[in-house]
């Protein structure tokens, strides 16, 4: 048992490695031979839902034992495999075809709907150590809001480092708790599965010792001080088909959120929207970024990080030169194992409160892409209405579908959303489709993205009404030099794409 929870420490922090490792990397790539816009690329919440369907599926859930590796190669097969058609789908030009479909009323209830998807995930697991949690969501709050103006030698700290000074108080406060004693109950040992515990008063409080210190993992002591992050290091990926198609569609929707953050951050650093070609491309380097992310085994794909927007447009700070900085800072950080398992030590219940940060700006980012079109439209209102309620209530049809209320499942509750497969009401012979439709429309975004995309094409409405002629008017830009050289290919590249005029300027 103690091996399985040191290994389980070690696995955590390993991924952690390999995460930044593959970001700094991918953004390296993206920048310089994607859509070259100084974007941070990073493992997507868009692949979340999804990987966690995975995980929480009724094949993997019946293995005993440490089944990380075989959870990990599962993850890695459907994500390869999704990443090239992915890779297909932004190279062919077909991206191109595609994002005239694409415009700011389908990118907002998507994107926010990726955000709001994960509400019974976060505060439940504050919950358990309110007194960490919600402490540092209030301390988010305040940097966030009711600081965000107050500069230090000239800058917005407060606004520009919410995440990091909230998260480091938050966890300052509790290690001064945990070595005070405060967490610490005679007799009591936050190291043993709870399971194991036969003393009442150990397990009135293990709640307490397990959520609440932050001793309790052994992540930053069991990580070496030097790990170079490999290709194929949990073993060959697994294919299957069920769940690679999933993943397939989920690429289409990481595209879209990719294609909103492109234009909102072109926007703020350049003078006009990427053209359909520089859109391809992007998608298309995507695709490579993430079929890098599954060899290397990072549990999900690799696309533009949405909350790069908001970064930009408070730092003010658009150079390419900043990005390749940071993209070189954490390709170093991901060889030091210490930082690793610094980062995989912190309580889940500062990770939560984190969380209910992060989906909620990811939410109201998604929305933000409505100013591109007229936001007080009754046509928008309504299919953007309709999008994000029906993003909320189809899935949970789905999710709730032949559950009884008094069934004892496996799970945590806040994960049996995502075992749907199992029970879901598509029911047919064929046990892959099943697992393919229940699963896929039980995904709060893939529902946001069918209803969006069908009613903003179909329902009657303006160019200017729909944004349409904010992100589609970039053909000029291959006519104006000043904007071509914001677009251009490096290293004499682009010439390659001059023959391929769907992926070029």
């Amino acid at each position: 048992m103690s091996y399985e929870i040191h290994q389980d420490w070690e696995d955590t922090s390993t991924v952690v490695s390999t995460v930044l490792f593959i970001s700094g990397v991918t953004t390296l790539l993206h920048i310089s031979f994607g859509s070259r816009l100084p974007l941070i690329q990073g493992p997507s919440f868009v692949y979340l839902a999804p990987a966690l369907a995975v995980i929480n599926s009724a094949e993997l859930q019946g293995l005993s034992g440490n089944n990380f590796k075989h959870i990990m190669k599962k993850l890695q097969g459907a994500i390869i495999i999704a990443s090239a058609f992915q890779v297909l789908l932004g190279y062919s030009g077909l991206m191109s075809v595609i994002s005239r479909l694409i415009n700011p009323v389908v990118v907002a209830p998507t994107i926010a709907a990726v955000g709001l998807s994960f509400f019974s995930y976060g505060f439940p697991l504050v919950g358990d150590c309110l007194e960490i949690g919600v402490v540092q969501i209030l301390l988010v709050i305040i940097f966030s809001l009711y600081l965000r103006k107050i500069s230090v030698f000239g800058h917005r700290v407060f606004l520009i480092y919410t995440v990091p000074l909230g998260l480091g108080i938050t966890w300052a406060a509790a290690f001064l708790l945990t070595e005070t004693g405060a967490y610490s109950y005679k007799g009591c040992d936050p190291n043993i599965p709870a399971s194991n515990i036969i003393s009442d008063h150990c397990r009135k409080h293990v709640s307490r010792m397990k959520h609440c210190r932050v001793d309790t993992s052994h992540a930053l002591k069991s990580s070496p001080w030097f790990r170079f992050p490999y290709p194929l290091q949990w073993g060959t990926p697994v294919f299957e088909l069920k769940m690679a198609l999933v993943m397939c569609v989920v690429s289409i929707i990481a595209s879209v959120d990719s294609i909103g953050s492109y234009h909102a951050s072109s926007l703020l650093v350049a003078s006009r929207p990427p053209t359909r070609g520089v859109l391809s491309r992007g998608i298309g380097l995507e695709g490579l970024s993430s079929v890098l992310a599954g060899l290397w085994g990072t549990g999900t794909g690799s696309t533009t990080l949405t909350e790069n927007v908001h970064t930009i447009a408070v730092t003010k700070m658009g150079s390419r030169r900043a990005v390749e900085i940071g993209a070189g800072v954490l390709i170093l950080l991901s060889l030091i194992g210490k930082v690793g398992g610094f980062i995989a030590s912190i309580p889940q219940v500062m990770v939560a409160a984190l969380l209910c940060f992060m989906w909620a700006m990811l939410a109201a980012l998604g929305l933000s892409n409505l100013r591109y079109s007229e936001a007080g439209s009754s046509r928008n209102i309504i299919i953007v209405g309709l999008s994000l309620f029906f993003s909320l209530s189809v899935p949970a049809y789905f999710q709730q579908y032949g559950i009884s209320p008094n069934s004892n499942l496996s799970v945590p509750s806040y994960f049996q959303l995502y075992i749907v497969a199992s029970h879901g009401p598509f029911h047919s012979k064929f046990g892959g489709l099943n697992y393919f439709l229940n699963t896929l429309l039980s995904l709060h975004m893939v529902i946001a993205f069918l209803v969006a995309i069908i009613l903003d094409n179909t329902v009657p409405g303006s160019r200017q009404e729909r944004g349409v002629y904010v992100w589609s008017e970039t053909e000029a830009a291959g006519r104006e030099p000043a904007i071509t050289k914001d677009y251009e290919l490096p290293f004499r590249v682009g010439r390659i794409f001059r023959w391929v005029k769907w992926v070029g300027i």
